[in-house]
């Protein structure tokens, strides 16, 4: 008798176990990383791309405008053995009137629980699963301390590979400069000012804003990337300037 009620106790056991084990999968249910970064050779999406750059010394800023096509090549294998996607860049004038002009590559690697994305050397985790509102990962973990450091002498990025990526929000719409998305999550990285806009010209300012949107069925769709810092220079010459950089790109095309 004492044997029978210890197998229905271990029964009952094993059924509690495979209830909840059930509900836990049901609880984590997440759309697959390939719906929101597809990867097929040959793909490209064309973005518009307003770039921020600082000149004179960092005493003016320009806006240049330029439209700039991603396209995937093929699968090779990156540094670390994985299988990887290799992908071009083609810039182009704002309207696309010129020949696109070759402008680097990257590499996009889709492992079982993350997209990873090594560009300059620079490694970042873009997406991660689940894709849910609220899940949270250090998406720059891999970078080296200082990683623009032998670009710009600004401190915005000392501690880039603290930034938590996360999703905020559901799957929406989405619009921009008269252009409209759907299906789209939204990845946070970070946002942070000071003195921004800068109403105190004899104080330092800075920036850092970093978010990215991912249109299911297409992929990349928006992203904002802005890292800068302003030094009021006091006595020295010149008077202040600004170091950094930031870039602003929307889809437009893809196929």
């Amino acid at each position: 008798m004492r044997l029978f009620y210890v197998v229905r106790l271990c029964l009952l056991a094993f059924v509690s176990i495979a209830f909840f084990s059930c509900n836990e999968k049901e609880e984590f249910t997440t759309a697959p990383l390939a719906d929101y970064l597809p990867l097929t050779a040959k793909k490209y999406i064309t973005y518009r791309l307003d770039s921020t750059v600082f000149t004179n010394f960092g005493r003016s800023t320009e806006i240049h405008k330029y439209q700039v096509k991603h396209q995937i090549d093929t699968m090779i294998t990156d540094n670390l053995g994985r299988p990887s996607y290799r992908v071009y860049r083609f810039l182009n004038d704002s309207a696309a009137t010129q020949a696109w002009q070759p402008a680097g590559s990257y590499l996009i690697t889709a492992l079982a629980d993350q997209v990873e994305v090594v560009e300059d050397n620079l490694r970042f985790i873009k997406m991660h699963l689940p894709i849910r509102n609220g899940f949270s990962w250090k998406g720059n973990k891999y970078l080296p301390a200082d990683p623009y450091g032998p670009l710009f002498s600004f401190s915005n990025d000392d501690s880039m590979e603290d930034w938590d990526f996360y999703y905020d929000g559901d799957a929406g719409s989405f619009s921009y400069s008269g252009q409209n998305y759907a299906d789209v999550f939204t990845v946070e990285q970070v946002d942070e000012s000071f003195n921004v806009p800068i109403t105190t010209p004899t104080a330092y300012a800075a920036k850092s804003r970093s978010v990215d949107r991912y249109s299911k069925g297409i992929g990349l769709i928006y992203r904002e990337y802005e890292l800068w810092e302003y030094q009021p220079n006091p006595g020295g010459a010149g008077g202040p300037y600004k170091t950094g950089f930031g870039i602003t790109m929307w889809m437009v095309d893809h196929n």
